[in-house]
């Protein structure tokens, strides 16, 4: 694979996967959607389902890591650093497309939830309706849960540990099961496996932080949710934004060790 084949394949890739991903988020969240309040098990199997679409779609282009972690876990496994940067290069311009996407799809959504009252606050708020929990939390304003991960607890130890927990399972599937012939990226089946892997790491480690378990996934929509011109949107909850980042890096090499010392 070319260093400009994997730039390509990792942008298309990823950009589905958050289109997708972020894209069940807001279905669930945004006011005058029609799946709002579907709830944690749409959004885990959301993701699930984002995650085998961007596979089977980039795989034949780049191995479709589509997670600076996995390309880290195999970097490591391989001792091969060659192609890292355009990896994460084009998994972070794809998580940025991806993200703007899902503005687009749902631009009359995010108007009507930013500028409903009882939503944002203001004048004209009734006292007796609860406002939305992220408007009320520091940093984070009151659609960041489309774009970004956010913890529930705010507690740095845990929620970093959550991340590399989630990550460690992640990438140990990835490299046990998942990769294709050539060892470089997920195949026909690993793609499966790996979407349904998403979909259990949901369910089960997804409840405390929303379960990154991947630095592009949430550092360029959060990036972009900063940029985009919402009303009403508040903060961008950079504070938090790198555990999210650090957490899935550690996760990975962490499962990279374990794959060498015990696997290979």
């Amino acid at each position: 694979m070319s260093s400009s084949d994997i730039f390509i394949g990792e942008t298309i890739g990823t950009a589905i996967l958050i289109l997708l991903g972020g894209g069940v988020c807001a279905a669930v969240t945004l006011k005058a959607s029609k799946a709002r309040n579907a709830g944690w098990l749409a959004i885990s199997f959301g993701w699930g389902f984002a995650v085998l679409t961007a596979v089977y779609t980039s795989a034949p282009l780049s191995g479709a890591h589509l997670n600076p972690a996995v390309t880290l876990a195999l970097a490591i496994k391989d001792n091969d650093w060659s192609n890292v940067p355009a990896y994460w290069a084009g998994q972070l311009l794809g998580a940025m497309i991806g993200a703007a996407l899902v503005w687009v799809a749902y631009y009359g959504q995010f108007h009507a939830h930013l500028t409903d009252k009882e939503i944002v606050g203001g004048p004209g708020a009734q006292a007796t309706n609860a406002k939305a929990v992220e408007a009320q939390e520091k940093g984070a304003g009151p659609v960041l849960g489309v774009f970004s991960t956010g913890p529930e607890i705010r507690n740095a130890v845990q929620n970093l540990a959550t991340e590399i927990i989630g990550t460690i399972v992640l990438v140990l599937a990835v490299l046990t099961q998942g990769l294709n012939d050539k060892g470089n990226g997920l195949g026909t089946l690993g793609a499966l496996i790996t979407a349904l892997v998403v979909v259990s790491i949901g369910l089960s480690l997804g409840g405390p932080t929303g379960y990154a378990i991947n630095p592009a996934r949430d550092l360029g929509p959060r990036l972009v949710h900063a940029l985009l011109p919402l009303p009403n949107k508040g903060g961008s909850d950079w504070g938090y934004a790198w555990i999210p980042v650090v957490g899935p890096l550690i996760g990975g090499a962490i499962a990279a060790g374990i794959y060498n010392v015990a696997f290979a």
